[in-house]
């Protein structure tokens, strides 16, 4: 069917996606023959001035017997913003608008969406990752237990006998959930085990936060100077970035600015910190922190917990404290740390997000600086304001959740639509800089284990219960989802963006959400053959770093058959993924490149049902040989 406008399609915008502040940006669109227009004109709207748009008139480029295209060249201003975006085509019967009416493409209508441009500072640069390799997200308590002796470790702690055992999930005697049980997971365990992180192509590890806090995940932070005493010490941190940095490996940190713990140094409401803190003392120096309705029992929290009291992020003495010359980000950078990421970023206020990018890029311009943000964080509103973060000024990049989806969508269902407009629409909207530092994952602490959400029951919300019930997965559940494991990691870790593999996918964990999602690395028991194709991928991941500047190129998006390209200074790598229960013959396709197959069988041609396959080829051509 054919649409006056595409915005994928470069005859009608070049160049694709986003574009640097005073650049020029060609549009156009096609018009049949019988349509004859008074004129036609480009409608530019400003993200703050949506009354009056700016009227780009349009002229005739050339007449053909597709119709007639008309078309303008846009010069953008010198100030990074978003702008949306229509047409008027005005006939003798009067004005219609030609607006999106689905993911890209546009046509006569008045109730269809305006487009997205998003114009980005040209002085937008991102960190590179060293030695090209991907990223590795641990949740510290449950990936190694060093056995090391801890100091210091509060007596109102519960450390299960045994590192097979299951977390607890069920509410106390009061109905509480209090994420007060510990495996013992360190930071010298993670030190251990660099070279097998190193062999999975690991070059930055994240990890969930790390500071001193009364509960495993310890994003109610209780003191932001310490390492939490059951991960170890100071010095494990300092020894653990001085080995990862010689191995080619930064630590990424969790930084949680939102709110603090009710059990800490800055509120105590539990009074483990003597007579101190926000809800004890009227005068504490922390009392400007925290927004209380009714002193001390009455103060808002995050999401209605009341073991996190939100602070006011954009009281001075609180951006000083996190932001300034002797602050929390330069007293960890200083100690080793290669940036953040900040958890609920789209909770916090501009300022501190400005804040943070000065103290993180003072310290070293190379720091990274990454956002949890769910969407689309390029349009992304938030208490009723436009948020900036990937404008140049900001955010290095964000978590990338909806590729997570697509991929798992296409992987699980055969949506196709949702990965082919799931990945074009974020690069469309993203600026380069930021794509080249998109987390991209597939599991996460926050979400249920890929392989269970590929091989498992279908979760409809289901309570903690039937979780636990339904987390092992069966047999030939099993050997099914590792097989779906690999074909959707296979599409993720060569799409734009960096690969993020969340701690035990690799080895075969399972599990649905909170707690089930961050049970113990399974070492001594771990799938030795996933292993292997994990580090397979990693392998031909890191020996690729032309993927860093490579455009997406897709090629084939069906229920079953899915291939896209990578393609950059003569090299090419393609990815074929069969998710269906049938052959594919792909002897059509140019051959001549080097096959790697990452799961199933490929054979005389065919690509056999869940089996994927990635094709490198040293000198492709014009048209991009596939194979």
């Amino acid at each position: 069917m054919h649409h006056p406008y595409d915005s994928f399609d470069p005859l009608c915008k070049s160049p694709f996606g986003a574009a640097c502040a005073g650049s020029k940006v060609h549009f156009s669109i096609l018009l049949s023959a019988f349509t004859l227009p008074q004129s036609c004109s480009l409608l530019l709207y400003r993200d703050d001035e949506f009354e009056t748009p700016e009227r780009c008139p349009l002229s005739l480029l050339e007449s053909t017997a597709g119709g007639n295209r008309y078309g303008c060249t846009l010069q953008l201003s010198e100030r990074p913003q978003l702008y949306f975006y229509c047409f008027e085509v005005v006939c003798p019967d009067g004005p219609r608008q030609i607006r999106k009416i689905d993911a890209h493409c546009g046509d006569f209508s008045e109730t269809g969406e305006l487009w997205q441009l998003t114009v980005y500072d040209p002085a937008y640069s991102v960190p590179r990752l060293p030695e090209h390799g991907i990223i590795y997200q641990i949740f510290p308590d449950r990936f190694c237990c060093s056995g090391q002796p801890k100091q210091n470790v509060p007596s109102d702690r519960t450390l299960h006998p045994t590192w097979e055992e299951m977390p607890e999930y069920l509410p106390n005697r009061e109905g509480k959930i209090t994420n007060s049980d510990y495996f013992g997971g360190d930071l010298e365990g993670i030190r251990q085990h660099l070279g097998y992180l190193k062999s999975l192509g690991v070059s930055l590890i994240y990890l969930n936060p790390i500071f001193e806090a009364h509960s495993n995940h310890r994003y109610n932070v209780a003191d932001y100077f310490c390492v939490d005493p059951l991960l170890g010490s100071t010095e494990d941190f300092k020894r653990l970035c001085a080995d990862a940095r010689e191995m080619g490996i930064g630590i990424l940190l969790d930084g949680v600015f939102s709110h603090t713990g009710a059990d800490s140094v800055y509120f105590n409401r539990e009074g483990r910190y003597g007579g101190t803190g926000a809800f004890r003392d009227p005068e504490s120096p922390y009392r400007s922190w925290y927004k209380f309705e009714e002193y001390p029992n009455r103060y808002h929290s995050w999401w209605g917990f009341d073991t996190l009291p939100e602070v006011r992020e954009e009281t001075p003495d609180f951006l000083e404290f996190i932001c300034g010359e002797n602050g929390v980000i330069r007293h960890w950078m200083r100690l080793g740390a290669a940036g953040f990421r900040l958890d609920v970023a789209d909770e916090l206020p501009d300022i501190i997000l400005d804040r943070l990018r000065e103290a993180v890029k003072a310290e070293n311009p190379n720091g990274i600086l990454i956002g949890e943000v769910w969407e689309d964080a390029s349009n992304k509103i938030a208490y009723s304001q436009r948020r900036r973060y990937l404008l140049g000024a900001q955010l290095d990049s964000v978590m990338n959740y909806p590729f997570m989806n697509a991929v798992l969508r296409y992987i699980r269902y055969g949506d196709s639509l949702a990965l082919y407009y799931g990945v074009l629409s974020i690069l469309e909207n993203y600026p380069t800089p930021s794509v080249q530092l998109l987390f991209n994952s597939l599991s996460t602490h926050d979400t249920a284990r890929a392989i269970t959400v590929l091989a498992g029951e279908e979760y409809m919300g289901d309570d903690r219960q039937w979780q636990f019930e339904h987390h092992f997965l069966r047999s030939e559940q099993y050997e099914r989802g590792r097989r779906l494991l690999l074909l959707a990691y296979t599409l993720l870790y060569f799409l734009p963006g960096l690969p993020c593999l969340y701690y035990g996918d690799e080895a075969g964990l399972s599990g649905w959400r909170d707690p089930f999602n961050r049970t113990p690395y399974p070492w001594g028991h771990e799938d030795q053959e996933l292993i292997s194709r994990f580090q397979l991928l990693g392998k031909i991941y890191r020996e690729n770093p032309f993927l860093q500047e490579a455009p997406f190129i897709p090629v084939i998006s069906t229920d079953d058959l899915f291939i896209y390209q990578r393609r950059s200074g003569g090299r090419s790598l393609s990815v074929i993924v069969n998710r269906g229960d049938i052959p594919y013959d792909l002897r059509s396709i140019p051959s001549g490149g080097k096959v790697t197959i990452i799961t199933g069988r490929f054979e005389h041609g065919e690509l056999y049902p869940l089996s994927a396959i990635v094709v490198l080829r040293e000198q492709a051509d014009e048209k991009g040989a596939l194979l």
